[in-house]
């Protein structure tokens, strides 16, 4: 399948937690979202507000800056979430077991350009981007696998 996108402009901070949470509900074990986007751009807050949503009791997410890999378990299945800024081989991603992840797991990973090869061509693809104004972000998706067409359905116009 060729690959596939859609774009649009979240107005406000809730917006963009509305779209992570409206995402949450559709993901499944084995499913990898990578979030993309420059500092300050909102990947950990998209990553918070989609944990959130599916988590079996409430709990703080931290993001995963220092500790690499946060995981938890939600109504949906395990979820591992992944900030890789500051990993420099893709030794220590397979070190982390991130790669076994990608099969069983919902995996958010921050900083995706760090996998290199590793990277699973089924994956979701996100980019936030910062806009003349503060709050709102614009979000670039793509993908390939066809998998996402339908569970992306409806959630933007």
């Amino acid at each position: 399948m060729a690959a596939q996108h859609f774009d649009t402009l979240f107005q406000t901070p809730e917006a963009t937690a509305a779209f992570g949470a409206a995402l949450a509900v559709r993901l499944l074990p084995g499913d990898v979202v990578l979030l993309e986007g420059a500092v300050g751009a909102g990947k950990t807050h998209l990553a918070r507000a989609l944990i959130h949503a599916v988590l079996l009791q409430d709990e703080d997410v931290p993001s995963p800056t220092f500790t690499l890999v946060q995981t938890y378990e939600t109504r949906n299945g395990t979820l591992w979430h992944s900030d890789l800024y500051r990993l420099s081989s893709t030794f220590e991603i397979e070190e982390l077991g991130l790669i076994d992840a990608f099969a069983d797991a919902i995996c958010l990973i921050e900083w995706p350009d760090r996998l290199g090869e590793l990277t699973p061509e089924t994956a979701l693809h996100l980019t936030l981007e910062n806009t003349p104004d503060d709050d709102a972000r614009r979000l670039h998706a793509t993908w390939s696998d066809p998998k996402w067409q339908d569970r992306l359905s409806g959630l933007c116009t």
